[in-house]
């Protein structure tokens, strides 16, 4: 996790839109102009991202093996000291879903964001490593990585698991302590080191982009609404705007990721170069849409008429 940013604490240059949009292509144009003057821009992504990618959420139905059983049973810490293998099995079921799963347009679409402003803080909720492999760098992990194990007695130090691990949790190496994945589970607390950057870059950013996402848990839930509070504009894309917050600095953007936040980059910078080489770099080497390729007029990218 990046460490504090001193220019972070700027003066806001992008206003909040002086009207409620209408439509979605009015709120694209606004949410557009926004991104175009912002310097620094807080992302807050959310499960509907990777959902996108084809990794189930937490509110969908177990399949095969674990269809008997719910999230919850097998996402406390109750649950491994029932069982650790049960848990740890599941995970690594969910590791080697990931590892095939491919970042989407909406990740490769944040990868090109981030290149063209000064600012651009990524905040997110998942536990897949698609954002990094997508090609984005310093994210602030709210609930932990999928990908890694750490010591459940609490020692310092984590570890990758492999895909021979997959059937036992591995004792720790310092206290011989069984490993647990490095996740976030029900009934825990949400790291408040993590959390605490977040939500300074909220207060400081001057668009806060809320993507995949339906802003209900909390303390995550919170950051847009925190942005918008202290003057921010707050653009939130996702496929249903049920329970989503409603205010004049707020504007909804109803639909896929994959398909709206390309054409939202693509409106506020097509024809602006990156300001971030080493990002487009990366974007260019990791990712299928190149930067280029990313601001392409909406039209030139099928993406369907409001």
């Amino acid at each position: 996790m990046p460490g504090p940013d001193p220019s972070l604490e700027r003066r806001r240059v992008a206003s909040p839109p002086p009207t409620d949009p209408q439509t979605r292509a009015e709120a694209l144009s606004v949410a557009a102009r926004a991104l175009r003057a912002a310097e620094h821009v807080c992302v807050l992504s959310g499960a509907g991202v990777s959902a996108e990618s084809g990794i189930p959420t937490f509110r969908d139905a177990l399949t095969g093996h674990w269809a008997t059983f719910s999230p919850q049973e097998l996402a406390t810490r109750e649950a491994f000291a029932a069982n650790p293998g049960r848990v740890w099995q599941w995970y690594a079921a969910r590791r080697s879903m990931v590892r095939a799963a491919q970042p989407n347009a909406a990740h490769q679409a944040l990868v090109t964001l981030a290149s063209r402003v000064a600012h651009c803080t990524l905040v997110t909720q998942n536990v897949d490593d698609l954002h990094e492999r997508a090609g984005s760098r310093d994210l602030i992990s709210l609930h932990g990585s999928l990908m890694r194990a750490r010591c459940s007695a609490g020692c310092p130090g984590t570890m990758v698991p492999t895909e021979a691990q997959a059937a036992e949790p591995p004792p720790c190496p310092s206290c011989g302590a069984l490993m647990r994945p490095d996740v976030v589970w029900f009934g825990e607390s949400m790291p408040m080191v993590e959390f605490e950057a977040a939500r300074r870059a909220a207060v400081a950013c001057d668009v806060f982009l809320s993507i995949g996402t339906s802003n209900l848990v909390e303390p995550a839930a919170s950051l847009p609404w925190i942005s918008a509070t202290h003057g921010a504009t707050v653009i939130v894309v996702n496929p249903s705007m049920e329970g989503q917050r409603r205010g004049p600095s707020i504007l909804p953007i109803e639909g896929p990721a994959g398909v709206m936040l390309p054409r939202l980059i693509a409106e506020a910078f097509a024809g602006r170069r990156a300001r971030r080489v080493e990002a487009s770099a990366s974007a260019s080497a990791t990712g299928p849409m190149a930067i280029e390729e990313g601001l392409a007029p909406a039209t030139e990218q099928g993406l369907p008429p409001d």
